[in-house]
């Protein structure tokens, strides 16, 4: 009975693994076909890989967007990773009366949706100037109400002790965040960069409305202006979708022990 049951839990994994793994397979040898073989459900792969590339390089300016995807999620992840944090521990770490209430008011900006606040924040961001920079896309997002809880659950099953023992040896708060918090939570910070990374990294809809020129693009609306088109090639297409993936997956693998053992609230 209990090989059976092992059995069908593998079965069902390895069901769910080539479910979950057919797009991605999909798009790698969509790259590789014309766009005609794509529409025509041609599932081997082909000749086209470099005519396609050559082409995505001619119709897009693929460099800048890639530099401008990987700029803003770089910078908007490492903003966000500092003022979470510090935020997550700070209600978690300090006691005051009026924490619980302003930790309420948080968590219910999370019920609000982006698009009451998008034409405040256009108009907000205008009469900066700041419109159409990687700042205006950053800032909206360098905390969230979801990322402050994220680190404050996981700060609860950081050891107090020590925090006590740090301040025994004459450490200040700050040093107690940087010197002691943060090399303990690495887990966690793992599992929130991941998780930030791609949020910055697929973000589309917010880049759409304040990045105004094709010189400040992202990949994302890059492949939405390929996939929007009269008449689109679907063999670039593909090939901007698995450049737009590849860096994702990428760091997902090389923080995946520690994004499990953060989303479980682990702490080494």
């Amino acid at each position: 009975m209990r090989k059976l049951s092992s059995l069908g839990i593998h079965l069902f994994l390895i069901i769910a693994s080539v479910v979950s793994l057919f797009p991605f397979v999909w798009m790698l040898i969509g790259m590789t076909n014309t766009s005609s073989d794509i529409v025509k459900g041609k599932f081997s792969f082909g000749s086209m890989l470099q005519s396609n590339v050559t082409k995505l390089l001619d119709m897009t300016n693929l460099g800048a967007a890639f530099w401008n995807s990987t700029l803003i999620a770089i910078i908007g992840t490492i903003g966000t990773l500092v003022l979470s944090s510090m935020a997550g521990y700070g209600f978690e770490i300090y006691r005051s009366k009026g924490k619980d209430r302003l930790f309420g008011l948080l968590m219910l900006s999370m019920m609000m949706p982006f698009a009451a606040v998008m034409i405040p924040l256009f108009r907000m961001f205008s009469n900066m100037g700041m419109l159409n920079t990687p700042t205006a896309v950053i800032l909206p997002s360098i905390t969230t109400a979801f990322m402050i809880f994220f680190f404050m659950q996981n700060t609860k099953s950081f050891p107090r002790e020590l925090l006590q023992a740090g301040r025994v040896d004459g450490l200040g708060e700050w040093r107690l965040f940087a010197q002691v918090y943060v090399p303990t939570m690495k887990p966690t910070y793992a599992a929130a960069a991941i998780i930030t990374f791609m949020n910055y990294w697929n973000s589309f809809l917010w880049p759409l409305i304040a990045l105004q020129t094709q010189d400040k693009k992202t990949l994302p609306l890059i492949v939405s202006s390929l996939a929007s088109s009269y008449n689109p090639d679907y063999g670039i297409i593909m090939v901007a979708i698995v450049i737009t993936t590849l860096p994702t997956v990428l760091i997902f693998f090389l923080l995946q022990k520690q994004f499990v053992q953060g989303m479980l609230g682990s702490v080494k």
